[in-house]
């Protein structure tokens, strides 16, 4: 996978961008961890219907399970399908109980026996590739209890390190997220893991939205400001200072147009996904209503004043 920004959302750190008379459109995307409901196939159909522009998959136990037979024909069939859809696509790697029944998100990068999430990191790699997904989002894990915070660095740069490769080696762009109560839980921690590896440009950011209101010292539009030379994906959801809980829009805190007004600003191209993992109960209402809103923010952001923020 290339760096043109219509593949990854970010240019080469360094590397000049192409010249633009305006920023590109955002565009709009759901997680399918919130159409847990749903059969993927008729998730994306409805997304599409909805008019997203691309779909963040979590390969899962009901969507494009990693590790059931002919995964390859199945990602390749799906490919076909977004394509005829007309929708972007990222794969996401936070299901919750996928490689272990009983432990929520375990083993992690972390763990004393991390073979089973390496093993999921490279074949979301490999999924990534069959698709053409702009990316794929992974994380650190909380750090185990009893391990040093130094012990847990230690694992975590040695892990990244083979999944990066593994990424170099089929064109895919990874993109870490910051998350609250992990190991790497703000963008300074990402930032610190990205100089640890050597600048990798196979390793990009994750930034979710609520998380910056969540845990970070600065606003939203402030922490987009920062991520940007390494943005490759968005998650966007609201949130409250201290709680970490993914809310529908407009019931947190987050003020989102300077939120969308900054990835205008930066040009950012890629894919702008509702996080919503726990409303696949009322999963296409919910999209609608978040859809709309998104687009009522970015409406208004587009009227900020020219220079907005000074």
């Amino acid at each position: 996978m290339d760096d043109a920004p219509g593949r990854t959302g970010v240019w080469p750190v360094g590397a000049p961008g192409p010249v633009h008379d305006a920023p590109p459109a955002l565009r709009f995307a759901y997680g399918t961890n919130g159409f847990t409901g749903h059969r993927l196939d008729d998730a994306v159909a409805v997304l599409a219907d909805l008019g997203y522009d691309g779909v963040a998959i979590t390969l899962d136990h009901h969507h494009l399970d990693p590790f059931l037979p002919e995964l390859r024909r199945r990602a390749t069939a799906l490919a076909r399908r977004l394509d005829l859809l007309g929708l972007g696509v990222v794969v996401e790697t936070g299901a919750r109980y996928l490689l272990d029944p009983r432990r929520k998100h375990q083993p992690t990068l972390l763990s004393d026996h991390p073979e089973p999430r390496l093993d999921l990191l490279r074949r979301a790699v490999d999924v990534a590739a069959e698709l053409g997904a702009e990316a794929v989002s992974l994380w650190s894990g909380a750090l185990p209890p009893g391990l040093s915070p130094e012990t847990g660095w230690e694992r975590l740069v040695t892990r990244c390190a083979r999944v990066v490769t593994a990424a170099e080696h089929r064109g895919v762009t990874l993109a870490f997220e910051p998350e609250p109560g992990m190991l790497v839980n703000t963008l300074d921690g990402a930032f610190d893991l990205w100089r640890h590896l050597g600048e990798p440009p196979a390793l990009r950011l994750t930034l979710d939205i609520g998380h910056c209101r969540c845990n970070e010292s600065e606003p939203a539009d402030a922490c987009v400001r920062r991520a940007a030379p390494l943005l490759a994906h968005v998650q966007i959801d609201d949130m409250r200072r201290g709680v970490h809980e993914h809310l529908e829009f407009g019931t947190g805190e987050v003020e989102f147009s300077p939120v969308l007004r900054e990835l205008l600003a930066a040009r950012y191209s890629g894919l702008v996904a509702v996080e919503l993992p726990r409303h696949s109960h009322d999963a296409p209402a919910v999209a609608a209503r978040s859809l709309r809103f998104l687009r009522a923010a970015l409406a208004q952001a587009d009227t900020m004043p020219a220079g907005w923020p000074t």
